[in-house]
């Protein structure tokens, strides 16, 4: 059904970002608020990070309400960065909005163009071919597909987008089998380098375990940041078990035996096991 005037007015006007880029500069302009007036695109990229990460806990927490309060957050930093640059001329949110828009357009020429995908794998094929024919116009030599991954990623971010890039052409291991027996292999060097005390071998040896690990999660489809990520609340919180225990006994944590402690680490994990079952039971 066709949308009169009004409901088509009424439409544009809820998702205009016309009001946030207002606000964005009059907090910016002469009058608005001394922090924003201050800041500047290196002063603000912790921000960015940071709401990034509170973006993917909402996703985590499958929190509908923090979802969209985090998600605005994020978009705050776009319209911020978007102002900070068009008081100098050098872009503004518009010029944001219409580069992604072009862009979406251009990488999916087997939506918007006549070229066939049919699946997302040669989707992802076809990403990569128009990413690299766009660096070779831009710069005149063809691109490379490992081009243009950000150095500031978590490295086991980086590295599983990286082995994915790569996977895509065909550099990669025929089953998750070749990906195990690269852990072992790297685990060899690694104790190889460690008994003979050699330092700067250790680190690069513990460097190349991780990265095989990281290949081995992409092909079990298991994301290693967000693994990692839950191991380490795990630990936490099966620690402060230890000392909650610690501080029942009137003791200090510290002087505690290791038994004392492994003893109580296993009780945590009891109990964690056991409210994990009443979570399960549909009872």
């Amino acid at each position: 059904m066709k949308q009169s005037d009004d409901e088509v007015k009424a439409t544009n006007d809820r998702y205009s970002l016309a009001p946030l880029v207002e606000i964005m500069r009059k907090l910016r302009g002469e009058g608005g608020c001394p922090w924003d007036r201050k800041q500047t695109h290196e002063s603000l990229r912790t921000y960015v990070v940071e709401e990034a990460y509170e973006v993917v806990q909402a996703i985590d927490d499958r929190d509908d309400e923090e979802l969209c309060e985090e998600l605005g957050d994020l978009l705050l930093q776009v319209a911020f960065h978007s102002q900070i640059a068009s008081e100098s001329g050098r872009f503004d949110v518009g010029d944001v909005i219409r580069g992604i828009v072009e862009k979406l357009i251009r990488r999916h020429p087997h939506v918007f163009g006549d070229v066939e995908a049919k699946d997302s794998k040669a989707v992802l094929r076809n990403w990569e071919r128009i990413k690299q024919r766009e660096r070779a116009d831009e710069g005149g030599e063809p691109g490379s597909i490992l081009d243009n991954i950000a150095g500031a990623m978590p490295a086991l971010m980086r590295a599983l987008k990286v082995q994915a890039k790569a996977s895509r052409v065909g550099f990669d291991w025929p089953d998750v089998t070749g990906a195990l027996e690269k852990v072992w292999e790297e685990m060899d060097e690694l104790e190889q380098a460690r008994k003979a005390g050699d330092k700067a071998r250790m680190a690069e040896e513990v460097g190349d375990v991780l990265f095989a690990f990281v290949n081995v999660a992409r092909f079990l489809k298991v994301d290693p940041e967000i693994a990692l990520g839950r191991t380490v609340d795990k630990f936490i919180a099966r620690f402060k078990h230890i000392e909650m225990r610690a501080g029942e006994a009137n003791r200090r944590i510290e002087d505690m035996t290791l038994d004392e402690m492994d003893s109580l680490w296993e009780e945590a994990k009891e109990l964690s096991a056991a409210s994990e079952e009443r979570h399960d039971d549909p009872k």
